[in-house]
């Protein structure tokens, strides 16, 4: 009968237990791809890159998912985070890798507004892990402007790429983010270093 009671109690227990919250994993972006470098400086003026907007969603810190590969519904993870928001980390990486592209002698996130400058506008259009193919696939839209002491733009595109996951892992897709990011980056250079003398002198 004892037994019996201990059984019961021990299934009321196990009935009763709630599941353990899981730990919260913060994520940063890959080291990024260099751009090409160039042999003498493409602009004479500094190039500002400014904080990417991200609207909606695409605010917050948490990593967004499509729940369909036609990504018509969005959801974010709970417990699966960028370590910086996006509009933030996306800044920091292109300031850096046109930096060590050499395309102008200063390329900073912060000028003064009476400094005659080359401003980038970013804002996010896509950011999200879509399931497609039986695997996972990073998706990755933005719009980004440019311009001369706040005249006319003189670039206006959006970029948008998507690259597959290596495995459906959380970690393979942050590795297609930084992918994905790069080859954007990598065209939105291409269209600036276009530009050349034409605008930037």
């Amino acid at each position: 009968m004892r037994t019996l009671l201990l059984a019961l109690a021990l299934g009321l227990l196990a009935a009763c237990s709630v599941d353990p919250v899981p730990d919260v994993t913060y994520f940063r972006l890959p080291a990024p791809s260099a751009l090409p470098h160039a042999d003498k400086p493409l602009s004479a003026l500094p190039i500002e890159v400014e904080t990417f907007r991200g609207d909606g969603i695409y605010a917050e810190q948490a990593l967004i998912y499509a729940t369909t590969p036609q990504a018509d519904a969005l959801r974010a993870f709970h417990y699966q985070l960028w370590s910086d928001p996006p509009s933030r980390a996306l800044q920091a990486r292109l300031t850096g890798m046109l930096r060590d592209s050499g395309i102008t002698s200063v390329v900073t996130d912060r000028l003064p507004a009476s400094t005659p400058a080359l401003r980038v506008h970013g804002r996010i259009v896509r950011f999200e892990r879509v399931p497609r193919d039986g695997g996972f696939v990073a998706v990755v839209a933005l719009e980004i402007r440019v311009d001369q002491d706040q005249g006319e733009p003189l670039l206006e595109r959006t970029y948008r790429s998507e690259i597959a996951a290596a495995d459906p892992s959380i970690a393979a897709t942050v590795d297609a983010f930084g992918k994905a990011i790069d080859k954007d980056f990598a065209a939105f250079h291409a269209d600036l270093a276009a530009l050349g003398g034409e605008h930037a002198g």
